[in-house]
């Protein structure tokens, strides 16, 4: 969703992108270069500079995975809440217990 909107270097990628490590970001960065859905344009500049984008066949994405992130968003509360359910039920803590 970040790059549909502008060309973003790697730094304000991992700024706007709440609980993604660097790591995390980098990997989906290099699978999206290779799907051919970004673009990485890096410049010969100190300190180095790294741009990164979509690319037409990327652009192709943004409409269903806006659709996507809608309906996350709108159903966030009832996510929440059955995973709440689960995991009293199951005895389990959830994922978000073992993060760091």
């Amino acid at each position: 969703m970040r790059l549909g909107e502008r060309t973003h270097r790697f730094n304000e990628l991992h700024r706007e992108i709440d609980g993604i490590s660097r790591r995390m970001l980098t990997l989906t960065l290099r699978a999206l270069v290779r799907d051919g859905l970004a673009s990485r344009t890096a410049y010969p500049t100190v300190p180095p500079r790294v741009d990164y984008e979509l690319t037409k066949l990327g652009r192709t994405l943004l409409a269903p995975i806006s659709a996507l992130h809608e309906w996350a968003v709108a159903h966030r509360s009832d996510i929440r809440q059955a995973r709440a359910d689960h995991d009293r039920a199951t005895g389990d803590r959830g994922a978000d217990s073992r993060t760091p």
